[in-house]
């Protein structure tokens, strides 16, 4: 058994200016963003409309700042109506302080589709492929995020085996006995793991919608599976059929992810 190796949040302070690890491992997510989107963009059918003058290094530069956007203001959002709605209705200025932590993945994920409505809209592209575009280059941002997880030794998981070679113990979760990893577990599924499945997936032309499908079974599943290692929310703990709070946004997550692979329109996207 193993225990937590405590970890300064504070990477790096000047005077009153104090810089987070959780901070630069989003620094991270939106850099390797970046460098996997201009990647993409080699991608089809993205190559031969970036021949076209259609989609560009402008293009991704655009996305991820519209996707950060939406993964800040949808990830609060998400957290105060998902986790703790009653609490935030009667405390609705709390909903800002975004310091005092609560970020939620669905609703960031939820948060970037609006602004890929958006940025769609606004350039004429269609929808779907605009998703298709950002979804293989989504999962090293998780990562990261787990990264930073761990390192600010929070999202611990469920009371393991004491014979787990790598149960390791939290002592700010207020128990000694060894517990999963389960920032480690979430960040070989829905990080390494998944980019791996979608990036090789998404190298070849697929159908539309095809891609954001993949990402959002495979994302819904890898979570789904994770959760069984993750303890609950204290304050929620686990809800009906014995499913913590992630699992059960998560069922229709892979629900419409399943849909929308099998209604794709038997066309290449273009």
């Amino acid at each position: 058994m193993l225990m937590y190796p405590h970890i300064d949040p504070i990477a790096l302070q000047i005077g009153p200016l104090a810089i987070h690890w959780y901070g630069l491992t989003y620094l991270a997510a939106f850099g390797l963003f970046f460098f996997l989107g201009t990647r993409r963009l080699g991608h089809e059918p993205y190559r031969s409309l970036a021949a076209r003058g259609v989609w560009s290094r402008k293009d991704v530069e655009d996305i991820l700042f519209l996707g950060v956007l939406g993964v800040i203001v949808g990830g609060r959002l998400g957290y105060c109506m998902f986790y703790k709605p009653g609490y935030y209705l009667t405390h609705p200025l709390e909903i800002f302080m975004v310091w005092q932590g609560g970020m939620s993945f669905h609703g960031g994920l939820l948060g970037v589709i609006g602004s890929m409505v958006w940025f769609a809209k606004s350039r004429a592209r269609p929808f779907w492929q605009v998703m298709d575009f950002v979804a293989p280059c989504v999962p090293t941002g998780l990562a990261a995020g787990r990264v930073g997880n761990f390192i600010n030794g929070e999202l611990w998981g469920r009371f393991s085996s004491p014979d787990l070679p790598w149960g390791m113990v939290f002592p700010q979760s207020g128990s000694m006995l060894p517990r999963h990893p389960s920032q480690v577990y979430q960040f070989l599924l829905e990080g390494l793991l998944l980019f791996v499945i979608l990036w090789l997936y998404a190298r070849k032309e697929r159908l539309e919608r095809r891609v954001s499908a993949v990402f959002l079974i495979g994302y819904g599943a890898m979570r789904f599976i994770a959760e069984y290692f993750r303890e609950p929310d204290d304050f929620l703990g686990l809800l009906a059929l014995n499913m913590s709070m992630g699992q059960w946004l998560c069922v229709p997550m892979i629900a419409f992810g399943l849909w929308l692979y099998a209604t794709a329109p038997k066309q290449r996207a273009a």
